[in-house]
């Protein structure tokens, strides 16, 4: 004699539906300075005013002096200060300076296309 299965009570099981978040990347920016000169202050304040207007709770800037860690001017081959780098997002962008050209910077950094 055949049995009929009887329907399950239970809900059925669906399959895990994965969230997908589009998430913009944080920008890791560095600095390079020598001390607090006018060119410094002027460039850190530069870029902070570009990062608050384009790339708002999305950036990170590391100001790194020269004069306290010369060394690390090796590992993104600085020759001149101020010299930003982007590190973060790929690929890595340089622009030396005050940053005082904020189109140059824009399209520099690659925030805005040179067209």
């Amino acid at each position: 004699m055949k049995t009929k299965a009887k329907p399950s009570s239970a809900p059925k099981k669906r399959p895990a539906v994965v969230k997908k978040t589009l998430r913009e990347p944080i920008w890791q920016l560095r600095l390079y300075v020598a001390d607090r000169t006018h060119k410094s202050l002027t460039a850190l304040a530069n870029l902070k005013t570009i990062c608050e207007t384009h790339l708002k709770g999305r950036y990170r800037i590391t100001v790194i002096d020269l004069l306290k860690n010369p060394q690390l001017a090796k590992g993104d081959q600085i020759l001149a200060i101020p010299t930003v780098v982007r590190r973060l997002p790929h690929p890595i962008r340089i622009i030396i300076g005050t940053l005082s050209n904020t189109e140059h910077v824009l399209v520099g950094l690659n925030l805005r296309s040179g067209k």
